[in-house]
């Protein structure tokens, strides 16, 4: 039997930043995965489905040119299918052609101990891979999680897509149904209605993003609809029946029927708890994977957690962020987690991105909520960059005189929606914020009405 310090259960952004660190501490590090190191993000979602948004954006802009003066006369571009197969081209260029092979290298320099396979728990500190154990004295879980694809008649006797079979594809269906109006399916759908592809998204609630600010949520709905994307809220796909030169014929809540070359099912994903032998060490999980504040797992010393299997925040800068917080406490160290100012931002265009609470959500959290919105399109740099509307919605503690939360949408809201994440994280008094100097002419200028508004109403 081999023994380690630390054997990890998943090679994602948490587990490989986890078992890097620790190597070149000195601890030796097993890190066990079944598929691909870096886990999903560089591969099949975050990493591919911003190339190819980027690629939808650059066709779009192309056919702005004229209205931005870049030409005096609209160009010629080529069919969609054959932009398309370029975009999915540099798609897979950003994405290694999904291939791990370097990935897997650098973690066998900095020491680590690269073992494939599935790791299940078979007794307290041993962990059991396709017949061969692992002794540890810490073990780490961070197997991240899975597409759900929903349970609906005669979904699985039709074309579907996960999202990670959609930025595997490639070649692009001529329709497509988008279920779930969460950032992946609004990605996806603009994504494909950029290049041509006839999309329809439903959600059966009263506004895309979920519990998102409702004000900036519709702001995106009419953006999706001016590209093309037929967005229906308060309806859902009911069932399903093969339709048509082998694509789907859909039956939705509202009576309205469907057909489409494909179904791409975006509600959302489940933590990766299946299978892993937890049950052994007394931890029993349905769902995310209870952890205190240390990022270990609930009840169990030598037992940790990070990334989406726990629930928190699960994004790909959550699970780095969470890394951070379990290699400092392997090592000795005594830190804590802070999700006040997690970051969430949606890669359409325009961008959404929101950071700790809206107004309902802290009032629910006892909080005296007050908020001030600021129009973009009064902002002087929406004019040279022709970007026309958007919102900044921002969320105060009257009490406190502090932010407690913010949500845009806007020409690369999630970059400057960085001030609102700094400043909501340190607690920034609005007397400072307020103080602020812009540049001019920046979105950034944003900030300065609202910020003012709620400082004045704070006093």
């Amino acid at each position: 039997m081999d023994t380690f310090d630390v054997v990890i259960l998943g090679a994602g952004s948490a587990g490989e930043s986890i078992a890097t660190a620790l190597a070149e501490a000195g601890r030796s590090v097993a890190l066990v995965e079944a598929l691909r190191v870096g886990g999903e993000c560089p591969y099949v979602a975050c990493m591919p489905s911003k190339a190819v948004l980027r690629s939808a954006e650059a066709r779009h802009d192309a056919q702005r040119l004229v209205d931005l003066g870049g030409a005096s006369s609209r160009p010629a571009l080529d069919d969609d299918d054959l932009a398309f197969r370029q975009a999915v081209q540099r798609r897979d260029e950003v994405a290694e052609h999904r291939d791990d092979a370097g990935a897997a290298g650098e973690l066998e320099e900095a020491g680590v101990v690269l073992v494939r396979g599935r790791g299940r728990v078979v007794r307290d500190g041993v962990v059991a891979v396709e017949g061969r154990e692992l002794a540890y004295t810490d073990l780490v879980v961070a197997t991240g999680s899975t597409a759900v694809v929903p349970d609906l008649p005669g979904l699985d006797d039709v074309p579907t897509w996960t999202s990670d079979e959609a930025l595997s594809a490639q070649d692009r269906p001529a329709s497509l149904l988008v279920l779930g109006g969460g950032a992946v399916g609004v990605e996806q759908a603009q994504s494909f209605a950029r290049f041509g592809t006839r999309v329809v998204l439903v959600d059966p609630g009263e506004h895309l993003l979920g519990k998102e600010e409702p004000s900036v949520a519709a702001l995106l709905a009419d953006a999706l609809r001016a590209d093309g994307v037929d967005v229906r809220l308060g309806v859902s796909a009911e069932r399903f029946e093969p339709g048509a030169d082998g694509g789907a014929r859909v039956h939705l809540s509202d009576d309205g029927v469907l057909d489409v070359a494909r179904v791409l099912t975006a509600t959302g994903r489940r933590p990766t708890t299946e299978g892993l032998g937890l049950e052994v060490l007394g931890v029993e999980v349905d769902g995310p994977l209870p952890t205190d504040d240390h990022c270990r797992v609930e009840g169990q010393q030598h037992v940790w957690a990070a990334g989406d299997v726990t629930g928190t925040a699960p994004y790909t800068h959550t699970a780095n962020y969470q890394a951070r917080v379990v290699t400092e406490n392997l090592l000795g160290g005594d830190r804590t987690a802070d999700y006040r100012a997690v970051p969430r931002a949606v890669y359409t265009s325009p961008a959404v991105a929101s950071v700790g609470m809206d107004e309902a959500t802290a009032r629910d959290a006892g909080i005296d909520a007050i908020t001030a919105v600021m129009d973009l399109g009064e902002v002087a740099r929406a004019a040279t960059e022709g970007a026309g509307g958007g919102r900044l919605v921002l969320t105060a503690d009257r009490g406190r005189g502090v932010l407690v939360g913010a949500s845009a949408i806007g020409p690369r809201a999630d970059e400057w929606l960085s001030e609102a994440v700094l400043a909501v994280r340190a607690q920034v008094p609005l007397s400072v914020l307020t103080d602020v100097v812009h540049a001019f002419p920046t979105f950034g200028e944003a900030y300065e009405p609202p910020l003012r508004e709620l400082a004045e109403r704070c006093r």
